[in-house]
């Protein structure tokens, strides 16, 4: 069996009435913004350790567009005992039907989200430098997607880590 969606202002009712929302996402998507009565268990996290069984019947689980709960729907169901359900749309759905989130525009964007933007600044530079100032620049761009062939696959990403010793990065890294 796995679990059925909720609209974010059913949702919104189910929490009124003693419903658990679970975030999980990982701490450097919660920490730019979440649901202020949202429980952050990283999915990662859920899985080698359920929820708590604190006597809440009802769980509603969400990510930032519902997708990455909608892909680990029957792990998600393994870890509730009692009703369990996904935030249709996750975040972006809760902030489209106008219900309030926490926000710390503060806080760096998430990694994923650095890695695409330097990964693609990377190669629009060797790419522009390989067209007007010389063609061995293009093995800048061959570089950059060989470590995003190898990240896919091997699920190291070097460039990840290199970011995360960023400055700006540091403190939501130590949470």
């Amino acid at each position: 069996m796995t679990l059925k969606t909720l609209s974010p202002e059913a949702a919104r009712q189910r929490l009124d009435h003693g419903a658990v929302l679970v975030d999980i996402r990982a701490a450097d998507e919660r920490a730019r913004e979440h649901i202020a009565e949202s429980r952050h268990m990283p999915l990662d996290r859920l899985a080698a350790q359920p929820l708590p069984a604190d006597g809440a019947a009802v769980v509603i689980f969400y990510c930032r567009s519902g997708n990455r709960t909608q892909m680990n729907a029957q792990r998600l169901r393994a870890c509730v005992a009692g009703e369990g359900y996904l935030l249709e749309g996750g975040l972006d759905g809760w902030k489209r039907a106008g219900l309030p989130v926490v926000a710390d525009a503060r806080q760096p964007l998430e990694l994923q989200r650095q890695v695409q933007i330097a990964a693609g600044a990377l190669v629009l530079l060797g790419t522009a430098l390989g067209i007007t100032v010389s063609p061995w620049f293009l093995a800048l761009a061959g570089f950059v997607g060989a470590g995003l062939l190898f990240a896919g696959v091997s699920g190291y990403c070097g460039l990840a880590r290199v970011l995360m010793k960023a400055p700006w990065n540091r403190r939501v890294m130590a949470n």
